[in-house]
């Protein structure tokens, strides 16, 4: 079975988290299509990335994608016997490599104790008997004789092992070997599939258009669902909006709300890479637990916009709208505490991941505010950007090695966000209270 070495590149994963939510953005604010066609663009996207289980076929309606299910279910399978095998060939393998090196540590030892044993018994017939010399030379060859017994007992053992494991570390090499075969032969077979699908794909969506009837009638979930817009009327996030602030939370909100579609990209290609390609990846876990943090730090001031958030309304649900906003008014104070520390901390988390410890500690200092700004810009010097052992940016610690400082950041946006929105909930609270209403 072909293996999988990609390692996802650090600028294409900043630039990602970037230009998919905009283009995502962009797509979808084009308007709906009146009536239902089937798209030779989706076809191909769903090609690439579930292709290998048929979902093209089964998005233009074709049952021909039952075609894939067994071979890729028989990939599946191939892999887990080849997995089996591979684990029984360490274990025999690890068995034969402990009674190979018992054989040649025994091998010398017997050696040098058989030849040991004439000098031995020569002095013990030459000493007096029942003198010291006696003793030590009987204990001597005592020892000799013994370790001639145990280390042919030993080797005994270990020839044993190594003639009861090596056919078995063969067996277990010809199968390893034939299931990744076999593996590889089936998702050739897949991919020649594919590139015929490709080749095929405008006109099979040709193919399902013209099959469509005229008019499709909605089904009764769709007209519930009209019904009940119509009752109620739409409503949109930029409902929220009555200021700059509302609007840039609204915006961060959305933008990162597509990050939940990255995962879904990265986690498919996790599990396909892990278990059709045996190749698991060593970034793609740590790029989305990244993503997740930084995306809960940026939704948080589109969740106070919007009242999404968790709480508890038993008393605040039945309250006027004045006494609402006294209320929030009264609690903000709390809000701003968490507010202001989170981005009082995570600047100096910022500064930090920027001046790691190898000769930049200036710039630490300086945030913690240890030191005024005209030492900061004085102690920096032309060392710092031209000496080697010096670098800016902290990394994660794992091979993957990705730049932590635009995450840390991040964190500073959050809270900058979060700040910002609590000032226009205060105004909102102040102008309901004038108000009455």
């Amino acid at each position: 079975m072909p293996g999988l070495s990609f390692t996802l590149p650090h600028w294409l994963y900043w630039v990602g988290l970037i230009a998919f939510p905009i283009i995502a953005m962009a797509l979808s604010r084009r308007p709906r299509a009146e009536e239902r066609r089937y798209s030779t663009a989706l076809g191909y996207t769903i090609l690439v990335t579930g292709g290998i289980i048929g979902l093209h076929r089964f998005y233009l309606k074709s049952l021909l994608g039952l075609v894939y299910l067994p071979i890729f279910v028989f990939v599946l399978y191939s892999n887990s016997q080849e997995q089996a095998a591979r684990s029984i060939l360490s274990d025999m393998a690890n068995e034969m490599r402990v009674a190979e090196r018992m054989v040649a540590r025994e091998e010398p030892r017997i050696a040098e104790a058989r030849d040991s044993l004439p000098a031995l018994q020569a002095a013990l017939a030459e000493a007096e008997e029942g003198s010291f010399a006696a003793r030590s030379a009987e204990k001597r060859l005592a020892r000799a004789q013994d370790a001639i017994t145990k280390g042919q007992e030993r080797l005994a053992e270990a020839s044993a092992t190594l003639v009861e494991f090596g056919p078995q570390r063969d067996q277990a090499a010809q199968t390893r070997s034939f299931w990744a075969s076999a593996a590889g032969y089936a998702f050739y077979a897949i991919l020649a599939l594919l590139v015929i699908d490709a080749l095929m794909l405008p006109w099979m969506v040709r193919r399902a258009n013209a099959a469509l009837p005229a008019h499709i009638p909605k089904t009764e979930a769709e007209l519930a669902l009209e019904a009940v817009e119509a009752e109620e009327g739409p409503k949109h996030d930029r409902e929220y909006a009555t200021n700059w602030i509302d609007r840039l939370s609204l915006f961060c909100g959305e933008f990162v709300s597509y990050w939940a579609v990255i995962a879904v990209l990265v986690y498919y290609y996790e599990v396909i890479s892990r278990y059709v390609f045996n190749s698991p990846t060593s970034w793609a876990h740590e790029a989305m637990y990244l993503m997740f943090g930084m995306q809960y730090l940026i939704a948080g001031s589109y969740a106070m916009l919007t009242e999404t958030h968790v709480r508890v309304d038993i008393f605040y649900a039945p309250l006027s709208r004045p006494k609402k906003a006294w209320a929030d008014l009264v609690t903000s104070v709390f809000f701003f505490i968490f507010a202001g520390t989170l981005l009082v901390t995570s600047w100096i988390f910022a500064m930090d991941a920027i001046a790691v410890p190898t000769g930049n500690s200036i710039v630490s200092d300086w945030a913690r505010g240890e030191i005024s700004l005209g030492q900061l810009l004085s102690g920096i010097t032309l060392d710092q950007w031209t000496d080697p052992s010096i670098r800016w940016g902290e990394i994660s610690f794992n091979e993957w090695e990705v730049p932590l400082w635009p995450m840390k950041w991040v964190m500073v946006m959050g809270g900058l966000l979060l700040v910002l929105q609590g000032i226009s909930k205060i105004g909102k609270d102040i102008r309901a209270i004038a108000r009455g209403e």
